[in-house]
């Protein structure tokens, strides 16, 4: 040791975050956990140790691992909102709903952990305060693409078909962040045809629906 130095100075300085910073830590920490486990196989010891923090820290920000599951699920929810929320570019319909899989996607590319633990599971596994973080996604999805068609009240022929399509987008999402063994450009352009090709359908059952496909198209 170096002579005047004691052990408490020689050892390294633990860093000083602001609780906000912390949390973020520890939340960030969460998801990429959550993203690849069922929620009741990680632990807050697991948590603690992804983010390089005492058992006591983590339940000093969260009450359990309950109340951190949630808050970690809220914040991915969140962040995919708020880049579902940008203005529309004043495009076609279909520009649009290209333009809007490409927000979508740039969050499931740069926070890939964030959306595997937002959907990863189904619906099964989605109950009370997480069934809502979920659905209130879904829902701002729905009412977005709904926006985007300039469709104000669909019929039930056309809301079942936008929100296949959604489950769908959801399902090519998370696929795609365990393969990645196509281009994103193309999956965004194979989604766009595919909800094309889901409206050729409905518009067999809905005569509003024809008139919209022709609109997009």
């Amino acid at each position: 040791m170096t002579p005047g130095k004691s052990a408490d100075t020689a050892r390294p300085a633990r860093r000083r975050l602001s609780v906000d910073r912390r949390r973020e830590e520890l939340m960030a920490a969460a998801l990429e956990l959550f993203s690849t486990r069922d929620a009741e196989d990680v632990s807050i010891d697991d948590v603690a140790s992804a983010a390089g923090a005492s058992r006591a820290l983590v339940y000093h920000y969260f009450g359990g691992k309950q109340e951190l599951y949630v808050a970690a699920l809220k914040s991915a929810a969140e962040q995919l909102e708020s880049r579902l929320r940008r203005p529309q570019e004043g495009g076609t319909p279909i520009e649009e709903l290209a333009s809007g899989l490409r927000r979508y996607f740039d969050f499931v590319e740069e926070h890939a952990a964030g959306f595997a633990a937002l959907l990863r599971g189904g619906p099964a596994n989605r109950t009370g305060e997480v069934g809502e973080i979920v659905d209130g996604v879904r829902q701002r999805l729905f009412r977005l693409v709904q926006k985007q068609m300039g469709v104000p009240e669909p019929s039930p022929v056309l809301r079942m078909t936008l929100r296949s399509w959604i489950a769908t987008v959801e399902t090519a999402g998370l696929d795609w962040l365990e393969h990645r063994d196509i281009e994103r450009a193309a999956l965004e352009r194979m989604l766009v045809d595919h909800m094309v090709a889901l409206l050729g359908v409905a518009a067999a059952y809905d005569d509003n629906v024809t008139g919209l496909l022709e609109r997009l198209v």
